[in-house]
C-alpha cells in the first residue's frame, strides 16, 4: 500500500531529523496521504508540513523543503517536490506501475486482498425488517450495502457473519395481527394484506399476526432476500429470546449492576450513565417488556458468541437509536467503540424528472421486488451503492434502465464485454508480461494507476464501511480502459507492443472481475 508506504517512510525521516536536533522532540501527529484528484498534483500528497509547523516553530514550506531533500524511494516514486503553501506531492514511477502486471497475475482473484481484519470476527446485521409487509426501496439500500460491505470486510482479513434480526414479537405484530382481522384497530393496508386474510382465520390479534408474520417472512421477504442475492449466516427470532429466557436474564444482569430503577411503575435503565439522553423503559407499568429490553438481550448474545466487532445497518428514522445501543454495550461491558451503525437515508425513486409510485401491490410504496421487475439485480444494486448510505438517493429510472454509456453499470460492465471480445480475436496470441516495458503512453500508465489504487480502496472500506467506493472504482477502472483502448491500438504489427497491451487488457479484466464480485454483480463476456 503506497499510501502506508509514504506515512512510514516519512514517520522515519522525522524521526530521524528529530535525532539530529533538526526537528525538536515530539510526537508525530496523525497526518492525511490523499489521491489527488488534480493529477499535476502527484498520484499522492500529504499536508504533514501543515500538521507540524506550530511544534516545529517553522514555516510549512521550509518543513517541506527539509524533508524532499532527505525523502528518497526511487524504487516506487519518479519524483517528490514540493506545492502549495505545505504539502509534499508524490509521483509513482513507471517501473512501480509496470509491476503491478506480475502481481496481478501472480495473486489473481486474490488481488486486493488485506490482512488488516486480523482474523476478528464481525457481525453485519442488515435489513431486519419488521415482517409486517414486503421490502421496501429503503430495505434494498441496506440489503446491498450491507452485503457489500460484509464482502470488503471478508476481503479485508475479517471474519464476517451476516445476520437478520426478526422482529416477530410485540406490537408492531399486533398491529400485524389486527390488520388481518380486519378491526378497528388495523394499521397495515394493501393487497397482501387481503391475500393473508384468505388464508388466516385466527381471530385473536396476537395469534393471527405471529401467523402473517410467518407467511410474510417465508413467503415475501425470504424470497426477495434471494433475487437480491444476499445469503444470511443467520436468521434470528426475537421470539426465541423470549422462548430462551434471554430477555429476562438480562434485565436480571442489570439489576445486578445496580442499572435499573422503578418509576411510575415501571422498571427502567440508567443509560443517561452511559451517554445516552434519557432513561430507558425496560418494562412498562403493565407488565409488559419493551423492543429496548429485546435489544440488551440480544446484543448480550452477540458478546456471548464472540463477535469483537458489531456492524448495525439502521434506518433514517433511527438516529436516536445510537446512543442507546452504545449505552447497552458499556453496560454489558464491551468497548463502544466496537458497536458500528451504519445510519441508511431514504430512497426517491424517479422518472422524467418526477417522483413516482409504481405500486401495483402495497398501494402505499415501492417494493423492492417491484424495482427488480423494472431494472434487474444489478443495475438496482449498482445505483443503490453509489452513493454514501448516509446521504439521500434519487433513484432515476430513465438511466437505470438506459443501454448506453450514461448508465454507469451499463459502462463499467462494458469494459468487460469488451476486453472479453479483444481476448476472444486474439485467442491464438500468447502474451509476455515481461513486454511491460513498452507500456509508456499516458492511457496504459493511468490504466495501471488504477491497479494501485484497488487495494487501498479495499482497506479505506473496510475501515470507514462507505462502500461507493467500490462501485466508484469500478466506474474510475472502467473509464481509464475505454481511454486506452480508444488512444492505443491493442492489436498492431509490433508484436511485442500487442503482447504488452494484452498483458494490461487481462490485468484489467481480472481486477473489474474482483471489483464486480466484492459487488456481487455479473461479469458479462457479451453485450
Amino acid at each position: 500500500m503506497l499510501q502506508e508506504r509514504i506515512k512510514k517512510l516519512i514517520n522515519n525521516l522525522i524521526i530521524s531529523l528529530q535525532k539530529e536536533k533538526v526537528f525538536p522532540d515530539f510526537d508525530i501527529p496523525d497526518f492525511l496521504v490523499e489521491r489527488p484528484e488534480q493529477k499535476n498534483y502527484g498520484d499522492y500528497s500529504t499536508n504533514i508540513a501543515l500538521k507540524i509547523a506550530g511544534v516545529v516553530k517553522k514555516n510549512p514550506r521550509e518543513i517541506v523543503d527539509i524533508i524532499t531533500s532527505k525523502l528518497k524511494d526511487e524504487d516506487v516514486f519518479e519524483k517528490i517536490e514540493t506545492a502549495g503553501p505545505g504539502f509534499i506531492n508524490f509521483f509513482i514511477s513507471k517501473e512501480h506501475l509496470r509491476s503491478q502486471l506480475d502481481v496481478i497475475f501472480k495473486e489473481k482473484e486474490k488481488f486486493g486482498k488485506s490482512k488488516i481484519g486480523n482474523g476478528k470476527k464481525i457481525n453485519v446485521e442488515f435489513i431486519s425488517a419488521n415482517p409486517t409487509g414486503p421490502l421496501t426501496l429503503g430495505n434494498g439500500r441496506g440489503g446491498f450495502c450491507g452485503d457489500v460491505l460484509a464482502n470488503v470486510l471478508e476481503k479485508a482479513g475479517y471474519k464476517v457473519a451476516r445476520e437478520y434480526y426478526i422482529n416477530d414479537i410485540g406490537g408492531q405484530i399486533k398491529k400485524l395481527g389486527h390488520s388481518v382481522i380486519g378491526d378497528e384497530f388495523a394499521v397495515y393496508k394493501g393487497d397482501y394484506i387481503e391475500d393473508l386474510k384468505k388464508s388466516i382465520k385466527e381471530k385473536d390479534p396476537e395469534k393471527a399476526g405471529e401467523k402473517a408474520a410467518e407467511i410474510i417472512l417465508s413467503e415475501m421477504i425470504k424470497p426477495s432476500v434471494k433475487r437480491m442475492g444476499i445469503k444470511f449466516d443467520k436468521w434470528f427470532s426475537e421470539k426465541s429470546l423470549y422462548q430462551k429466557g434471554q430477555v429476562d436474564k438480562a434485565i436480571e444482569l442489570l439489576k445486578e449492576k445496580n442499572l435499573t430503577y422503578g418509576k411510575e411503575g415501571a422498571l427502567w435503565f440508567k443509560s443517561t450513565e452511559f451517554g445516552d439522553d434519557k432513561d430507558r423503559v425496560l418494562i412498562k407499568a403493565d407488565g409488559e417488556k419493551t423492543y429496548f429490553a429485546s435489544d440488551i438481550a440480544y446484543l448480550k448474545d452477540k458478546i456471548k458468541r464472540g463477535f469483537d466487532i458489531m456492524v448495525f445497518f439502521l434506518g433514517a428514522d433511527h438516529y436516536g437509536y445510537v446512543p442507546r445501543l452504545k449505552a447497552i454495550s458499556q453496560a454489558l461491558d464491551f468497548p463502544k467503540e466496537n458497536i458500528k451503525p451504519i445510519i441508511m437515508q431514504l430512497v426517491h425513486l424517479f422518472k422524467d424528472g418526477k417522483e413516482v409510485r409504481m405500486s401495483k401491490r402495497a398501494g402505499v410504496y415501492v417494493t423492492l421486488d417491484e424495482l427488480l421487475d423494472e431494472v434487474g439485480r444489478d443495475v438496482a444494486k449498482f445505483f443503490f451503492l453509489m452513493r454514501n448510505p448516509d446521504s439521500h438517493l434519487n433513484f432515476d429510472l430513465n438511466l437505470a434502465k438506459e443501454q448506453s454509456e450514461k448508465n454507469p453499470v451499463y459502462y463499467a460492465q462494458y469494459a468487460y464485454a469488451r476486453i472479453c471480445s479483444i481476448l476472444r480475436k486474439t485467442s491464438s496470441i500468447k502474451f509476455k508480461i515481461s513486454d511491460s516495458k513498452l507500456l509508456n503512453h499516458n492511457s496504459e500508465l493511468n490504466l495501471l494507476k488504477q491497479f494501485v489504487i484497488f487495494p487501498e480502496i479495499i482497506e479505506e472500506t473496510a475501515k470507514d464501511f462507505q462502500v461507493q467506493r467500490i462501485p466508484q472504482y469500478a466506474i474510475g477502472l472502467a473509464e481509464a480502459f475505454h481511454r486506452f483502448y480508444a488512444d492505443c491500438r491493442v492489436i498492431s504489427g509490433d508484436k511485442n507492443l500487442t503482447s504488452a497491451r494484452l498483458a494490461l487488457a487481462v490485468a484489467t479484466k481480472m481486477v473489474l472481475e474482483n471489483a464486480f464480485e466484492l459487488m456481487g454483480i455479473a461479469a458479462p463476456e457479451k453485450m
